[in-house]
């Protein structure tokens, strides 16, 4: 089986880390298929470039280990050409995506990509599989995005999405239920499993007797993370061993520090700069519980990376969090409610759990999902034959 991926959701020379699932996935994936990653690389007039995107140029002969991947630029108007990306994707990629004859299309993220990869599989009669991440349902504001949004998900082969959550959506917005299916995100068993305490905080120099709470993502106060801080001094009182670790980079770094100081909790809650996989999971060794108090979520990794990890979790009742958790593993709250954050952060801290218990139920590797991801692509294209490549 020959497949070619469509997807923004993907590492690149100056942002190794992103897309993070999607390239887990497709690294497995490309063990048991021809796959070619081709990369929809965004390109702006040089006048009408933003300031927030300006990044290195980007290596277009870099490839993350073991994909195959292609970076193509296609052009952009801040703004003004949103709702034409995906058909100028298209436009773009469809030359070298026929030149590797593909069997099958994947893509991940709605719109544009998976706008992109129906328009294309459609040229070149064959089948489309696109995947839903979280964002690209949850926060479409743009009403011509929207019905692309719509059109993408009706016309596809097949939809996945990461988490039952997203699979309504997706099915209240169009997609045909027969052909839609949730497969959760994974994480690499190697890496993230059951490790000793002591051990993780010795690499990392914290106090082996303090309670540790950690978080470990992109600094975005939709993360929650100022409810966390404000959790986190609401227990200082009663709890003065207590340290907080936020560990990551994102736009909202200054809002942080000021919540932070705000509290004068700087003894006690620290922000830590992104860090590799092989740190992630020393982080989170070394915690007592794993923190996400997000607003909105797909199916996050950190919190299959924690399980996996043996270590409880104090998160939010949104999206395919409660699919992933219950209270056997920590503590559900509703977002954006402080109060209930500080009281489950207590409980969770206070509370005896088994690592092995914990990580023996809920492990799952990016083997299994790669697996389970194989079976709809072959299932997808012996429908599409049996059908007489009637649907693209």
């Amino acid at each position: 089986m020959r497949v070619a991926v469509i997807t923004k959701q993907f590492p690149t020379s100056y942002q190794e880390w992103y897309g993070h699932s999607a390239y887990q996935t497709i690294r497995v994936l490309s063990t048991l298929c021809d796959l070619h990653v081709f990369f929809p690389e965004t390109v702006y007039p040089a006048l009408l470039e933003p300031r927030a995107w300006r990044r290195p140029p980007l290596d277009r002969t870099w490839s993350p280990p073991g994909v195959n991947t292609s970076y193509i630029p296609f052009p952009v108007i801040p703004l003004i050409s949103r709702s034409l990306n995906g058909a100028m994707i298209a436009r773009h990629l469809l030359p070298q995506v026929r030149t590797f004859a593909p069997d099958i299309l994947l893509s991940y993220f709605i719109y544009p990509d998976g706008y992109a990869a129906v328009r294309m599989a459609r040229t070149l009669g064959i089948p489309a599989v696109v995947t839903a991440v979280g964002s690209d349902i949850n926060s479409v504001y743009d009403l011509f995005c929207r019905t692309l949004t719509r059109s993408t998900l009706r016309d596809a082969a097949f939809v996945s999405t990461v988490s039952d959550d997203l699979r309504n959506k997706a099915i209240a917005m169009g997609a045909d239920p027969s052909r839609t299916r949730t497969k959760h995100n994974g994480c690499d068993t190697t890496v993230f499993y059951p490790r000793d305490r002591g051990e993780g905080r010795q690499s990392l120099q914290i106090d082996p007797a303090a309670k540790v709470i950690v978080y470990i993502g992109r600094l975005d106060v939709r993360k929650g993370l100022i409810e966390l801080i404000d959790a986190v001094a609401q227990l200082l009182p009663q709890r003065p061993d207590l340290r907080c670790y936020i560990v990551g980079d994102g736009p909202d770094e200054s809002a942080l520090s000021e919540a932070i100081a705000r509290h004068n909790a700087a003894a006690h809650i620290t922000l830590v700069p992104a860090c590799s996989t092989t740190e992630v999971a020393n982080w989170m060794a070394a915690a007592d519980l794993v923190a996400l108090p997000s607003y909105n979520e797909g199916c996050p990794n950190v919190v299959i990376e924690a399980l996996s990890a043996g270590r409880p979790i104090v998160a939010t009742t949104v999206g395919g969090i409660p699919e992933l958790m219950d209270d056997t593993c920590g503590r559900l709250v509703p977002p954006m409610d402080t109060p209930a954050l500080a009281q489950a952060l207590d409980e969770v801290l206070t509370a005896t759990w088994d690592a092995e218990a914990i990580s023996s139920k809920r492990s799952r590797s990016w083997s299994d999902v790669a697996q389970e991801l194989y079976v709809v692509l072959e299932d997808t294209l012996a429908r599409h034959a049996k059908r007489g490549g009637a649907e693209g």
